[in-house]
């Protein structure tokens, strides 16, 4: 089974890498600035990223997608076909819930252009229409305020704040959480 979800708008598409896409990738990686802030990595070790790792990247990323577990797409400029950033969402839980979670990087070059936006936008139609999800959720650091711009940008709804939620630079850290309903 091949996942192959893909959404246009705006000159920009959203879509699961291709492993024909590796120059293209590794180009939108290898051009990143330096870090802009706390929740930007910045500049990246690339050196193992070789076409070789990336074909296998490719294949995980199809695999996870085969489980349900995550769906992780690619964000390209349509007119050149400049990689711009990724979309990942992890299932959480089908049965009755249908619930998932969004995360997305535009890379830092790119910021500024409405393409994270678009981006999200796009994202989140496919994750309602194509992946059947019916609650999808961001959770975002209290401390990052172009991410919770972004989800109340796109339409995302503030819920709450999940305490002691996420272990990350050695402490649980509280996080912000944006929901995304089926339901209108």
């Amino acid at each position: 089974m091949t996942f192959d979800c893909e959404a246009y708008a705006e000159g920009i598409t959203v879509r699961p890498l291709r492993k024909e896409d590796y120059a293209k990738w590794f180009s939108g990686f290898s051009r990143r600035k330096l870090s802009q802030h706390a929740h930007d990595p910045g500049l990246l070790d690339m050196t193992e990223c070789t076409d070789s790792w990336f074909s296998d990247l490719v294949d995980k990323h199809q695999q996870l997608a085969a489980e349900d577990k995550a769906y992780i797409f690619a964000v390209f400029r349509l007119t050149d076909g400049i990689h711009l950033g990724m979309i990942d969402f992890s299932t959480l839980a089908r049965d009755d819930f249908h619930w998932g979670r969004i995360g997305y990087t535009i890379h830092n070059q790119h910021w500024g252009k409405g393409y994270g936006k678009t981006a999200v936008r796009l994202a989140l139609e496919i994750g309602i229409s194509q992946l059947h999800y019916n609650r999808i959720e961001a959770h975002i650091n209290l401390d990052n305020p172009q991410s919770i711009a972004l989800a109340k940008s796109v339409g995302m709804h503030y819920e709450c704040i999940r305490k002691g939620f996420i272990f990350e630079n050695g402490q649980w850290t509280d996080h912000l959480v944006f929901i995304h309903t089926a339901q209108k």
